[in-house]
């Protein structure tokens, strides 16, 4: 079975305070720095449209999920002091979104399962 078969996507989107938008680009290096330890992610990006900010980002599992979320925790709290999340989807196999629904049941979180798609 592929690492890619348990793919979970996360897609946060953040809508930066004015004035706060160079503040938040600067924490996006920390955001990276400590993602890149983790072996369990396939991916990790930011994208910037006016004062939104989206991460785009991929693990192998909901374990490689929480792992991530457990290793940039304080770096979400630094980041919600001057953005609002506006919007969370995370994309899986329904066994993998299955298992993050407790653990992000306090986040404004929209599960999509996968359901078709290329396999290489």
């Amino acid at each position: 079975m592929s690492k890619l078969s348990k793919a979970v996507s996360i897609h946060p989107y953040f809508k930066v305070n004015e004035g706060r938008l160079d503040d938040f680009k600067k924490l996006i290096s920390t955001f990276i720095k400590r993602t890149q330890t983790e072996e369990t992610c396939f991916y990790y990006d930011f994208s910037v449209s006016n004062n939104t900010v989206f991460c785009r980002e991929a693990y192998e599992g909901a374990e490689g999920v929480l792992a991530h979320l457990e290793n940039v925790g304080a770096q979400i709290e630094e980041a919600l002091t001057m953005s609002e999340l506006v919007c969370l989807e995370i994309h899986g196999p329904a066994a993998e979104l299955a298992k993050l629904k407790e653990p992000l049941a306090e986040l404004p979180v929209k599960f999509y399962e996968h359901i078709a798609g290329v396999a290489k």
